[in-house]
């Protein structure tokens, strides 16, 4: 907890930031969510919008590296040199960045990519957000405990809008997520390929570009994320698959048919965070941050804090004593208003936590005991932070 400044001392008391002050994500403008709906409406597909003023292809292909952040890119120019030359200007790059959404996690990122829509619309809205019909805690990567995917997630894809507009639409991606839930409703439409490895998969994502006059292919990789919650963005490990995505990218650039754009982005970046008391505040065994909470929900540095009846203003305001001076802490009508998830759907809006607390400084809020293998974690994301809302949008045409 912040103490208070002793008598006479020149430091006064953190004071707790302003959830305003947040930096709320481009919706409509420079989003993640706007991409596919910008490359639909380029091939005529009704009903898109052109958000991000890219120029129209007949063929586009989009390449998501899970965990890419725009700045962990810029960082390593050694090892990724040929995406580095689409980014750097002096050679003819074209890059920019766009942002991921809040909470910038996977499962809301690529539904955002899948629907074109920002997680206040399509509703997952975390990595663990409370079901208001069951009361209880519901993870949307894994889709545990079940519930019907087209309930939970009802706007169709821009996928789907594409097939059905005779573009030849397809994702090229591993074979086990074929038929999770996620994918059915944030990345269905057209036909799914599943091949193992990276070339297999971008070889496949060239020729099926090549498939017809009209076309749009998805196709990604998740290893580069994989190694980073494991080893840290400052591993080795982390710097070899940046290391061979890189090589993967290419790959797929030198195949690319007439007519197409090829564009790479990423769900999120991602920060190391240190194992220390300064840096991680474990949940579990702290009775302040848990006093009055009922369930907690999002990832570590994006919390959803579902407080027992009556006591949401309590909570927010522990919390904002602890830890806003490193996190903006914000009520969920505040957070809604500031434009932290997009427009809200009513059906959504129960899912958002009584209380958002997201990270600004280094700093995570672990659960040894209730999430002990994402409290192991060395890599984390899902804050507004650049180093994790940042993601690429890097361009080849032909």
């Amino acid at each position: 907890m912040a103490q208070p400044a002793s008598a006479g001392s020149a430091w006064p008391e953190p004071q707790p930031l302003d959830p305003r002050s947040a930096p709320v994500p481009r919706y409509g403008t420079g989003s993640l969510a706007d991409l596919l709906p910008t490359l639909a409406a380029g091939q005529g597909v009704p009903g898109q919008q052109a958000g991000l003023g890219l120029p129209a292809a007949d063929r586009n292909c989009v390449f998501l590296v899970d965990g890419l952040g725009w700045e962990l890119l810029r960082a390593h120019p050694d090892e990724a040199p040929f995406l580095t030359s689409l980014l750097d200007s002096s050679l003819g790059g074209t890059g920019r960045p766009l942002t991921a959404g809040f909470p910038s996690t996977t499962a809301t990122s690529l539904a955002s990519v899948g629907t074109g829509l920002p997680p206040g619309a399509h509703g997952l809205a975390g990595y663990t957000v409370r079901d208001p019909a069951s009361g209880a805690l519901m993870n949307q990567l894994r889709w545990r405990p079940w519930t019907d995917p087209h309930v939970w997630q009802p706007h169709p894809t821009v996928f789907q809008a594409a097939d059905a507009a005779g573009v030849h639409t397809c994702q090229v991606s591993a074979p086990d997520f074929e038929q999770t839930p996620l994918t059915k409703v944030a990345l269905s439409g057209g036909t799914f390929h599943g091949r193992l490895t990276g070339e297999e998969r971008m070889d496949l994502a060239a020729e099926q570009l090549a498939a017809a006059d009209r076309a749009l292919v998805y196709t990604y990789y998740s290893e580069v994320d994989g190694k980073g919650h494991r080893f840290g963005v400052d591993s080795d490990a982390w710097r070899g698959q940046l290391m061979y995505v890189d090589r993967l990218a290419q790959r797929l650039a030198e195949q690319l048919p007439p007519r197409s754009a090829l564009y790479v982005t990423a769900d999120h970046g991602m920060i190391d965070i240190p194992f220390d008391e300064e840096s991680r505040f474990d949940f579990d065994e702290d009775w302040e941050l848990k006093a009055g909470v009922a369930l907690l929900g999002g990832e570590g540095r994006a919390r959803h804090l579902y407080a027992v009846p009556g006591a949401a203003g309590d909570v927010e305001a522990v919390w904002r004593e602890v830890l806003g001076d490193r996190m903006w802490v914000a009520g969920r009508d505040e957070a809604i208003a500031a434009g932290w998830f997009g427009p809200v759907e009513e059906r959504v809006y129960g899912r958002i936590g009584d209380v958002i607390a997201v990270a600004c400084d280094d700093v995570a809020v672990t659960a040894s005991r209730t999430e002990p293998n994402e409290s192991t974690m060395v890599g984390l994301h899902g804050s507004m932070t650049a180093a994790e809302q940042l993601v690429p949008l890097l361009e080849v045409r032909t």
